[in-house]
């Protein structure tokens, strides 16, 4: 019995050492997003994905840069890849407990005299995110 318990506290401690610490490749998550469907800023929430888009007045390099700062005040979040000046910018926020890592693109691109931003949050783990990632975008928007 004793080796059985041991067996699995090795699985345990195996799962939450690779979730930790598996490689964030920026070519597989800093991609180019497809624009989204609607331009109102509400979120369109999927099983372990959210993606909204909105139109702004402000230049695509300003608007990232407001929303980085807010990207990086959130709790268990850093950037992987991209900067405002380069108009797309990639963070990953990992969960408290486990350490899962969810990533969350934004791109902004010049639309007419201002900006068009869409966002794009998805986890790496998993089917479903229990609708963390819209809520994280719903957040960050009300920021902005």
């Amino acid at each position: 019995m004793g080796m059985i318990a041991g067996l699995l506290v090795l699985i345990v401690v195996g799962f939450g050492l690779y979730v930790r610490l598996a490689p964030s490749d920026p070519a597989r998550w800093n991609v180019a997003l497809a624009p989204a469907s609607k331009d109102d800023c509400s979120v369109e929430q999927g099983r372990g994905d959210a993606r909204a888009t909105c139109l702004r007045p402000e230049p695509p390099a300003q608007l990232l840069a407001r929303l980085d700062e807010i990207a990086m005040a959130t709790p268990r979040t850093t950037r992987l890849a991209g900067s405002p000046e380069e108009g797309r910018i990639t963070w990953i926020t990992r969960s408290r407990l486990w350490g899962f890592p969810d990533y969350i693109t934004a791109e902004a691109t010049p639309a007419g005299t201002g900006t068009s931003l869409t966002l794009y949050a998805r986890l790496r783990f998993g089917s479903s995110d229990m609708g963390v990632n819209a809520a994280r975008l719903r957040d960050w928007l009300s920021q902005l």
